[in-house]
């Protein structure tokens, strides 16, 4: 599972990559996190090895291949249902 920072992470890049038809350098993805150079690029690392990226050649972020742009299925936290307590098809369905 990914921590909020990583997901951050993915999601601006693939986000870019369709927005801007690139990729993000480390500089920019700095800005847009908020986070230092070193907290960047562990959460890339840590993106390669959960394969959610493929990165190769490190030397430039324009090398970077997304393999899956949102967190997979079955890693997501799961959320309760909660039935309502009170009765609203009154007001919703009128």
């Amino acid at each position: 599972m990914l921590t909020d920072f990583q997901r951050k992470v993915l999601r601006i890049l693939y986000n870019y990559k369709g927005g801007r038809r690139r990729f993000p350098t480390i500089h920019e993805l700095t800005v847009k996190t908020g986070k230092s150079k070193t907290d960047v690029s562990v959460a890339l690392d840590v993106l390669v090895k959960e394969q959610y990226i493929h990165w190769e050649d490190r030397s430039n972020t324009s090398n970077i291949v997304i393999l899956e742009g949102w967190e997979r299925e079955e890693e997501r936290p799961k959320v309760k249902v909660i039935a309502p307590l009170a009765n609203i098809d009154y007001w919703t369905q009128y």
